[in-house]
């Protein structure tokens, strides 16, 4: 072949060399581990009432596509029809939050006063100011720290003569955990329980996961208007399985409809791990070796 021939022919070949070489950073699977597509998922996730967005914390891809998702329900969704809720920011900073993403308080006083999260400014500042420049609620809806500290030191008989200020920033009390729930029987496991009734020897701290997860459910109900989607970041253990934040949500609105994404991360993109199958309605999967900011 002569030379010219063979150089137009290396031409012709690059952009299929470049497809086969591709290196997704994420790819995006069903439930049930097969390729999953990016708009049919937003129009399922724009007709739920709560879309559970499980993350690892420092997982810096996971906190870019929650920005992208939020940005395209938002062009799905009618004006005030959006609406953002954050297990980042507890209950009793709700009013610093509402006057953030209001535009009301500068970002000093914020950063100073709410308590935000060690890497706040690099995997959720982005959001809430995504939030506060299109008018979007922002709802933290975490326990505050030192009522889940207590109660994982002490049960959550420690909350019972808890002042009516203090009880209105929780789920409502007294919680009727469910220790057959399978996230919280693997707590038993993972800190040497049994796994049995009353959570074996983890009972304090899966009743201090309780409270969280009752606390979230409850303000993200109480804060939905109808035609409303809450877009609610949260660490995936919180949602996973259904469980947690749903089972929670199930048992205060079972009428809700509740849609989840869990970001994972595999050595290899190409196919859902069998151990991944069914963690959430929609399954991200990141490389082992991608970056994180922390």
């Amino acid at each position: 072949m002569p030379r010219f021939l063979r150089f137009r022919f290396l031409l012709l070949l690059l952009p299929l060399l470049a497809f086969t070489a591709d290196r997704p950073a994420y790819r995006l699977f069903s439930a049930a581990g097969l390729p999953a597509d990016y708009d049919q998922m937003l129009q399922e996730l724009a007709q739920a009432d709560v879309v559970l967005f499980g993350e690892q914390h420092n997982d810096a891809l996971a906190h870019w596509l929650e920005l992208q998702v939020a940005k395209d329900l938002q062009k799905l969704k009618k004006p005030g029809q959006l609406v953002v809720g954050m297990e980042m920011f507890e209950r009793d900073v709700q009013p610093l939050v509402a006057q953030y993403a209001a535009g009301t308080l500068a970002d000093t006083a914020f950063e100073r006063q709410a308590r935000p999260w060690p890497n706040y400014a690099t995997d959720y500042r982005p959001l809430l100011l995504f939030a506060r420049e299109n008018h979007l609620p922002v709802i933290g809806t975490n326990a505050p720290r030192p009522f889940a500290k207590t109660v994982a030191q002490r049960s959550l008989t420690a909350l019972d003569k808890l002042p009516a200020n203090d009880r209105a920033l929780l789920a409502p009390l007294p919680l009727k955990v469910d220790y057959d729930l399978p996230g919280y029987k693997n707590m038993a496991a993972m800190f040497g329980g049994s796994g049995q009734a009353h959570g074996g020897g983890a009972q304090n701290i899966i009743q201090a996961q309780a409270l969280k997860d009752a606390t979230m459910a409850h303000f993200i109900q109480a804060s939905l208007a109808p035609g409303q989607t809450m877009l609610h970041l949260n660490g995936s253990y919180h949602s996973d399985h259904h469980d947690g934040i749903g089972a929670w949500l199930h048992q205060y609105a079972p009428k809700l409809r509740v849609k989840t994404i869990s970001v994972v991360t595999q050595e290899q993109l190409q196919t859902l791990e069998k151990e991944q199958v069914n963690v959430a309605d929609y399954v991200v999967v990141v490389p082992a070796d991608a970056a994180k900011t922390y």
